[in-house]
């Protein structure tokens, strides 16, 4: 640690070496993660894709079966007699491949001679045995009684066909069957094709995508029709077993798939995170799923970082010892100058820094440290120039003192104004609550009321002063202006606002509003700042007319918007209407107010684009013009 301390080209190498491993890290973590996700996307394309066509095939697969059912259905009803029925089962089973077995069962009426009928062709190895099934009670089993309840052609969920009659299938079956009428309505029997569940995986066995894959297929209660280990077809549901709190992802998966629904989700199978997309199959309840571990959807992804990571370790070792060497060729001349900078620093002014001929950063420095040396001797005569100087400029820095003395003073009075003005409303709200407070109910309701409505008064005296305060900071207006000036404002509805402002300040006061725009004439501006600016001329109109009326007019010019605000009242003197739009000036220092009003109103209007001005042709009061481009 010392000799890197000490050593300025290894300090700089490490410093490389740490920002150049920042930089690694962070783009390959970006890449990496954004590489994962890419990924995880086209997987989940090809698997969707995969599994299309595997239900595809499976389908294939029942559409023959149910092919073969309906082509020779209507020959069971055309040629109604035992050996018939016999000889069709043979050759549905005989010209199908898909088709393992098919049978024939009538209504126990239909023969009367013979009694409960079924006909039953199945195929075995190469053969193919045709007999009359023994007696046993086919009417109660789920290949007859679901197509004669639904009246239709059906498929059955997976079973065992295992029965003490003389002939029946080893293997896990899934029935077509269809329903048979005689012509006039009436129910004969059902026509049944078994399709072996081993065809089914036979057709989805070929096409996995990755190692490790497996398919899955439930029925509608969640029962597996399909799984890798065949010991939980038809014995085992998807929800057993099943944490509710540990495993909820499992339980949606499982949800998904029994009522049919479509798509790929991320679940933990067995503590392994895996994709499962998966898709029902048509014309049947049962749902059809792909799982895929991720490791062996990340396979190559791990692969390849184990190969990046010693290549990253490696550049970085050699982006260090390159930076050492570099570094140190770079600075070798700047142990040469502290050398002759020692020196200096102890005193040897004779002894000179020369100039160079190199133009790099430490060229330049050397040169720079040989003109500081020229440049002291003349930097001794400069400074005799500079006491002098320094003289005249106590002198300015007297008047300064003097200007800041007076600023001061200034500033004095403002704060004993604000002060003022802020202790007469708050002390006779407070005197009010006080006596509120200790005498309300003694106090008549009318006078109850009126110390209310002081006190109301009183309280927007100071908002309004406070609100003025804040308005005539720069803060208070680069804040506001600029998230509400490019909004539309309906001008006559702006006056109305303004107006319904002023009356409950001077409730005495008639305030007329005439206006040349319709009601649905707008403008873009700020609402906000364009009523501050109406509500304190108007403020100040029904402050200082002669109590009787303030007219505010709005009329529409080739490129403007005028509000014309006029009272009847004493007007202005010729001194005060020099200064009246500069802050704190007041008509008196007695009067009421901060003298922010019409300083904040200019300032409003000119900061919304257009201007505020004093018609001086007007004599009969006040007459305050606030223009504004349309």
């Amino acid at each position: 640690m010392g000799r890197i301390r000490n050593s300025l080209s290894l300090k700089l190498g490490v410093s490389i070496l740490f920002l150049s491993f920042l930089v690694f890290v962070v783009c390959l973590g970006v890449m990496f993660f954004q590489s994962r996700l890419l990924l995880r996307k086209q997987v989940a394309e090809h698997v969707s894709s995969v599994l299309d066509n595997t239900v595809s095939r499976v389908s294939g697969c029942m559409t023959a079966v149910e092919t073969a059912t309906n082509v020779n259905g209507w020959m069971a009803q055309e040629f109604l007699n035992p050996d018939s029925l016999l000889n069709l089962t043979h050759r549905v089973v005989f010209f199908n491949s898909h088709v393992n077995g098919c049978s024939i069962t009538t209504e126990p009426d239909v023969f009367p001679e013979l009694g409960p009928f079924s006909a039953y062709s199945i195929r075995e190895g190469d053969s193919i045995v045709t007999t009359r099934e023994g007696a046993y009670d086919y009417y109660d089993q789920i290949w007859y009684k679901q197509p004669k309840q639904l009246a239709k052609p059906c498929w059955t969920d997976p079973f065992d066909d295992y029965n003490d009659s003389s002939l029946y299938t080893k293997n896990i079956i899934a029935s077509y069957c269809k329903p048979l009428y005689m012509d006039d309505g009436r129910f004969i029997g059902v026509i049944s094709s078994d399709l072996a569940l081993n065809r089914l995986k036979e057709a989805i066995a070929d096409k996995q995508p990755y190692p490790n894959t497996y398919f899955v297929m439930v029925n509608s209660e969640g029962r597996f029709i399909i799984h890798p280990d065949s010991t939980q077809e038809l014995n085992k549901n998807i929800f057993e077993d099943l944490d509710p709190e540990k495993q909820p992802d499992l339980i949606a998966l499982g949800h998904e798939m029994t009522i049919g629904a479509k798509g790929h989700m991320q679940v933990s199978v067995n503590g392994t995170p895996c994709l499962v997309c998966f898709q029902p199959v048509p014309d049947t309840r049962w749902c059809l799923a792909l799982v895929i571990p991720d490791r062996e959807i990340l396979h190559a992804y791990y692969r390849l970082t184990n190969v990046i990571a010693p290549l990253i370790i490696i550049g970085l070792i050699v982006i260090l010892l390159i930076s050492r060497r570099i570094v140190a060729q770079a600075i070798k001349p700047l142990y040469q100058l502290l050398t002759q900078s020692q020196k200096l620093a102890e005193g040897n002014y004779s002894e000179r820094i020369p100039h160079t001929l190199r133009d790099d950063a430490v060229g330049r420095l050397q040169n720079s440290f040989a003109t500081m040396q020229e440049s002291l001797d003349r930097h001794v005569y400069d400074i005799k120039n500079v006491a002098e100087e320094t003289k005249t400029s106590n002198e300015e820095l007297l008047k300064a003192a003097q200007l800041a003395e007076e600023a001061d003073r200034q500033k004095t009075l403002f704060i004993q104004n604000v002060t003022h003005q802020i202790r007469t409303p708050l002390n006779i709200i407070m005197g009010f609550a006080q006596v509120l407070r200790n005498s309300l109910g003694e106090i008549p309701h009318d006078e109850v009321k009126k110390i209310v409505e002081m006190m109301d008064h009183n309280t927007k005296t100071l908002s309004r002063m406070l609100l003025m305060l804040y308005d005539s900071s720069d803060a208070g207006v680069s804040v506001e202006l600029s998230s509400h000036k490019s909004e539309m404002v309906s001008c006559n509805e702006i006056v109305s606002q303004s107006i319904a402002y002023t009356r409950e300040h001077f409730p005495e006061i008639n305030v007329r509003f005439e206006s040349d725009v319709s009601d649905t004439y707008q403008i873009r501006t700020s609402g906000l700042y364009l009523m501050r600016t109406l509500r304190e001329l108007l403020y100040n109109a029904a402050k200082y007319s002669d109590g009787t009326v303030v007219l505010v007019k709005v009329s529409e010019g080739e490129k403007s918007v005028r509000f014309i605000v006029e009272d009847h009242g004493p007007g202005m003197s010729e001194s005060y209407i020099e200064q009246m739009f500069k802050p704190f000036t007041k008509v008196n220092e007695l009067s009421e107010g901060l003298g922010l009003g019409l300083p904040l109103s200019k300032r409003h209007s000119q900061s919304l684009g257009g201007d505020l001005y004093l018609d001086t042709t007007y004599h009969d009061g006040c007459r305050f013009i606030l223009e504004l481009p349309k």
